[in-house]
């Protein structure tokens, strides 16, 4: 039996995802993470991106992230984001409008434009779409 650690995936709504993983891969600020049970603490800022949790048993799971914060402790794992959203659940067609928002907005931009917030949009849409063409990739195998 594989050994397992205890996540929570929780977003200021709700609470996506808590039981027993054997393995976290989320993107932190420095870099891909992966974590397994009995990992050492570890508190870091996550980017927009997706959190792959493989279950006790082997069945794999993936949220978005808009980013957030991780947490790691010997025997929990917390994933706190303002949005989290079950891959699934993600609306391609919006992602898509906010890439393309986004982009328009950084290729027309005027004295005051914000890049930075427009640079996080367009980061933000990206992942979205980068999630559900893993999904994609992953049921086609």
């Amino acid at each position: 039996m594989a050994m397992t650690v205890h996540l929570d995936v929780v977003s200021a709504h709700e609470k996506l995802f808590s039981g027993l993983v054997e393995t976290v891969q989320v993107t932190g600020i420095e870099g891909e993470l992966g974590i397994l049970p009995g990992h050492v603490p570890l508190l870091t800022a996550i980017k927009p991106g997706m959190v792959r949790i493989v279950k006790q048993h082997g069945k794999e799971e993936m949220i978005y992230l808009s980013g957030g914060i991780l947490e790691v402790q010997p025997n929990s794992v917390i994933v706190m984001a303002d949005v989290a959203i079950r891959a699934e659940d993600i609306d391609v067609e919006a992602a898509r409008e906010a890439k393309r928002a986004a982009q328009e907005r950084i290729a027309h931009a005027g004295v005051d434009f914000d890049y930075d917030a427009a640079q996080i949009e367009l980061e933000r849409a990206l992942a979205q779409l980068r999630v559900v063409e893993t999904i994609r990739k992953h049921l086609s195998k």
